[in-house]
């Protein structure tokens, strides 16, 4: 029976950063000696806590945590560390099998294991899991491969990855704030309608005489919730579970990607948000040698937007009749004249991985700049409404108490 117990580590890596995760080892002092065979300097190292009873972790088909980008960058950073430690491949996949946190990539990693102790290569058995991994990474995995520098490949993986979890946490850390406080406005409005509204009706029912228009329109609202609100949760429920199976079909894409870049709020926040990932992803793929139209590919399919995809279609097709990048991009309105023009400096120059580094980075401000003013500009805009609103179904209910009296005579 193993009798390995499971251990929680902070280390810095050659590279002096810092690395989580979890092993398995037979002691501390066995954990220690497995750290520094990966390369890494252990910070502080502890048994990991076991759960028991009501705490005991669950595990439900259907419902465990999916791989995100945080799953995948730790796990290439560490791949990247015990690779140049001069680790083995195979031994490599058994300790992040092992350590990784997330369940669904630990038995991944395992089947891959397994595929790569049958003579198959790491970048085919990643591609095997295509929903897992996504495709850069998996080019850049066989473009590490070809090349000889596997390890220089999943240290751009984990970048990019850890660059494109930075910017999406910005914009959901500015988002949040008035998102809840609009779902906190719609609650209270509904509860007003439904709970408040009918109290008043009934009142103003005993007292005689006619509502004012507006809270006539108020009670035909209430009314209508008894009714209207089932069926307005049913449709709800039904359109998010059409939306997530549908999101990503081609007739969809076509219809909602461009109208999201020409939202008036919006589409200038979304639009600098696919130029960033398509730099930074462009200029990830061309640094590990991976051949531009190969690229332009890839690049196309991640970039997250229909309408960037098309355009790199177009690309594609001039490249490869021996033409530039930056020409057919010109013609393309979502690629602004600044972006073109370096890129165009960039092939004369031969800097084409650097001028789009420049780019991602410029864009990532420009993001995070964006976000930032938006926020601004929402929050005080949000409130006003709700304020209106709320403080106008309030003056609704009480207008009829002004002629009381009237109605008592």
């Amino acid at each position: 029976m193993s009798t390995d117990m499971s251990f929680n580590y902070t280390s810095r890596d050659a590279l002096d950063r810092v690395v989580k995760g979890r092993m398995e080892a037979g002691s501390e002092r066995a954990a220690l000696q497995q750290l520094r065979t990966m390369g890494l300097s252990p910070i502080s190292i502890a048994p990991a806590r076991k759960l028991k009873g009501l705490n005991m972790e669950l595990s439900i088909p259907g419902f465990q945590r999916p791989v995100g980008l945080t799953d995948l960058a730790v796990m290439s950073r560490q791949m990247a560390t015990m690779t140049a430690a001069g680790l083995s491949l195979l031994r490599t996949l058994n300790i992040l099998s092992e350590q990784t946190e997330n369940k669904q990539l630990a038995q991944v990693l395992a089947v891959i294991r397994s595929d790569v102790e049958t003579g198959v290569s790491l970048s085919e058995a990643f591609d095997k899991h295509d929903v897992v991994f996504p495709p850069i990474m998996i080019n850049l995995v066989r473009a590490g491969e070809t090349g000889g520098f596997l390890e220089d490949a999943l240290n751009s993986v984990a970048d990019n990855f850890e660059s494109e979890m930075k910017l999406r946490d910005t914009i959901k850390s500015a988002l949040a704030y008035p998102v809840i406080v609009l779902i906190m406005a719609l609650l209270a409005v509904v509860g007003m309608l439904i709970f408040i509204v009918p109290v008043f009706e009934k009142m103003f029912k005993g007292l005689g005489g006619d509502l004012p228009p507006a809270t006539q329109v108020l009670v035909v609202l209430s009314n209508a919730m008894i009714w209207v609100g089932p069926i307005l949760l049913v449709a709800a429920i039904a359109f998010s579970i059409w939306w997530r199976r549908n999101k990503h079909t081609l007739a969809v894409r076509r219809v909602v990607d461009p109208f999201k870049l020409k939202l008036p709020v919006f589409g200038q926040l979304l639009t600098k948000l696919a130029i960033a990932r398509f730099s930074r992803n462009f200029a990830t793929m061309i640094g590990a040698g991976v051949p531009i139209l190969h690229s332009l590919k890839i690049v196309g399919e991640t970039s997250g937007n229909y309408v960037i995809e098309s355009a790199l279609l177009k690309v594609q097709e001039s490249v490869s009749q021996g033409r530039s990048i930056a020409t057919p991009l010109a013609l393309e309105p979502v690629f602004p004249a600044m972006v073109t023009q370096m890129i165009a400096v960039g092939e004369d120059a031969g800097a084409l991985e650097q001028m789009l580094t420049k780019i991602a980075d410029f864009y990532d401000q420009e993001v995070q700049s964006t976000t930032e003013q938006l926020t601004a500009l929402i929050e005080p805009l949000m409130i006003a409404v709700i304020g209106v609103v709320i403080g106008g179904m309030v003056v609704a209910l009480y207008l009829p108490m002004f002629s009381v009296f009237d109605y008592v005579k």
